[in-house]
């Protein structure tokens, strides 16, 4: 997607924002329901937008929710689009290059996710520490325009450690218990076959999903921090107790909804501080 594409799709979101952005919300599975608690919000639904790509995943609305909480100006994204409904890796993180080009400097990124080490259990969550790109593919591949930043972008702080911090604060402060690991990215849309949940397991993954990986390369080329956050909605194949079952992933998701909502709603109460 072109420069000029994308500064149309940021100029959709500008006209409708009250003041800067400062903060991108990506909401993924069964986790949409956060843009509903933001202040007086104003609806952009993807499809309105020319270009843009458009979800088609069931859970996904596929809109832009604009508005604020605790007086921080928020664009936030009930559904994402994948590698695996035929997109691109550049196509899928054009709205995160749409948000940065309306203003967004800081990025949470949410996904629903399979959990590959033994003590996770449905419902958990688990603030990302790293990942490991498992897709054989990269947004960033092209040629590169450098207003979007270096074409050999550093990603040894892919998720923000003052971000991570913060969300360990809040957690504690709250009693909510939130776990910490290594996310691996796939492509999908099938799940992983056990001897690949192994595989990942040997690699140092802790959990698994198909999105994020790319939405976060592309945030640390524009410079943007980086906070992630995964709902463990099912064990991983192989695991005692798995199910695997997108619908399962949407039930588990909005059972761990309260907890979420609370956590993201403490972390952007408290982002001022760092």
């Amino acid at each position: 997607m072109s420069w000029d594409k994308m500064e149309f799709a940021a100029a959709s979101l500008r006209h409708k924002l009250t003041e800067e952005p400062q903060v991108g919300l990506v909401l993924g599975s069964g986790l949409g329901g956060f843009a509903e608690t933001l202040e007086n919000p104003v609806y952009v639904d993807y499809k309105s937008i020319r270009d843009f790509p458009v979800s088609t995943v069931e859970g996904h609305k596929g809109r832009f929710v604009i508005g604020k909480k605790h007086g921080i100006q928020i664009i936030a994204m009930q559904g994402r689009v994948h590698r695996y409904e035929g997109f691109s890796a550049r196509d899928v993180v054009f709205p995160i290059r749409t948000m940065w080009m309306a203003g967004v400097r800081t990025l949470f990124l949410t996904n629903a996710a399979g959990g590959i080490r033994d003590a996770f259990e449905p419902g958990d969550l688990m603030l990302i520490t790293d990942h490991i790109n498992m897709t054989g593919d990269n947004p960033l591949i092209g040629p590169n325009d450098d207003r979007f930043g270096p074409r050999f972008p550093p990603m040894g702080d892919a998720y923000a450690p003052k971000l991570r911090d913060l969300a360990l604060h809040v957690a504690r402060e709250q009693d909510v218990e939130l776990h910490q690991g290594v996310y691996a990215g796939m492509n999908g849309p099938s799940y992983e076959t056990p001897a690949e949940i192994q595989m990942l397991r040997a690699v140092g993954a802790d959990a698994v999903g198909m999105s994020t990986v790319f939405e976060t390369i592309a945030a640390r080329q524009l410079g943007m921090r980086v906070l992630g956050i995964s709902c463990i909605t099912n064990k991983a194949a192989g695991l005692p107790g798995a199910v695997l079952d997108h619908d399962e992933v949407q039930a588990v998701a909005a059972r761990a909804r309260d907890r979420f909502q609370t956590l993201l709603d403490g972390v952007l109460k408290d982002l001022h501080t760092i």
